[in-house]
């Protein structure tokens, strides 16, 4: 079965080198033509990830041959780009065809879930949505990591579940197809604040506490935008903002360091500059969808006022003692 892949950066690479191991043929995206001549020399591909790729995994410029004849897409882009690769998908799309969501993000012009973006551009409800505490080099090194697979589409589902598990990779599917999309970009938020704080110099403790109570507001936020709060216990929820918010290969979690660290708007500019950091977008996206359904959440509020207003980054653990 020809399985297409758009996005080679290295969560895309990473879930391709999964899906090849059920012996489908991958058909790998990209726009970076020098990807495709590293691949088409080496057969690898280690500027992106250290790993040696299996043969049935190929790379492409050209969407249209990326997509043809394909039985499953899976979409591993920024969310930023997401709109813009729909409309290019879409002459060459049926609806029949279903399509995984592997990007992180709500789209910050329409203030969408990326699901329901790519419900009105293709207009199609075969989509599935995963999200979960994995690092691209982990599930990568075939490290065992686990996914939460959100769907009311039983066709996506059941074909994510055929072609992406494996024995080092664990499905665990829910019906909350909103929850878990929700889960999976402002756990990229508190990743940053959680940066700010290990940036300011408090300890675990402090940490953990930041970890605490944003498990309640992100509950909360998940049940006033239509998901099922339960969803803050899944792979997706506690599992992932577990992770990106104790770990330095997180880009969120590193920016949100600097930001503590130096409060130096340069070198955050520069950071940002040089590195995707999803949170800084979600942030400004989530903020401005919480107030424009006047749902107050101080954390999310204090956290926009220090990335975005240069207020002080000392405003977090204040609040922390603070909030009710």
């Amino acid at each position: 079965m020809k399985i297409s892949v758009i996005g080679t950066g290295a969560y895309g690479l990473a879930i391709s080198h999964s899906l090849a191991k059920k012996n489908n043929q991958i058909s790998m995206w990209t726009e970076n033509e020098n990807l495709v001549s590293e691949f088409q020399k080496t057969g690898n591909l280690f500027s992106i990830l250290p790993i040696t790729l299996s043969n049935n995994l190929s790379i492409t410029t050209d969407l249209k041959e990326n997509l043809k004849n394909t039985k499953l897409i899976y979409i591993v882009t920024a969310s930023k780009y997401i709109e813009n690769i729909c409309r290019e998908i879409k002459p060459y799309y049926t609806s029949k065809i279903p399509i995984c969501i592997a990007s992180k993000g709500i789209d910050d012009k329409s203030n969408e879930l990326l699901s329901d973006l790519v419900k009105n551009i293709l207009n199609t409800s075969n989509i599935a949505v995963i999200s979960g505490p994995t690092f691209a080099i982990d599930m990568a090194n075939d490290e065992p990591v686990a996914l939460a697979i959100g769907s009311k589409s039983i066709k996506a589902k059941n074909m994510v579940l055929k072609t992406l598990p494996n024995d080092s990779l664990k499905l665990r599917p829910t019906k909350d197809i909103i929850g878990i999309q929700l889960c999976g970009a402002i756990k990229n938020v508190i990743a940053i604040a959680a940066g700010i704080l290990k940036g300011l110099g408090y300890s675990e403790s402090t940490q953990a506490f930041l970890i605490n109570e944003s498990l309640h507001d992100i509950k909360h936020i998940i049940y006033y935008l239509g998901g099922n709060p339960k969803t803050i216990l899944s792979f997706a929820g506690i599992g992932d903002l577990m992770l990106t918010c104790t770990s330095t290969k997180s880009r969120n979690y590193s920016f949100g360091y600097i930001i503590g660290n130096t409060n130096d708007i340069k070198q955050i500019k520069n950071y940002l500059k040089n590195n995707t950091v999803e949170g800084y977008y979600t942030l400004d996206t989530v903020y401005k969808l919480l107030k424009s359904k006047n749902i107050n959440i101080e954390l999310i509020t204090t956290i926009y006022n220090i990335v975005y207003n240069y207020e002080s980054p000392n405003s977090l653990a204040n609040l922390l003692i603070t909030k009710k």
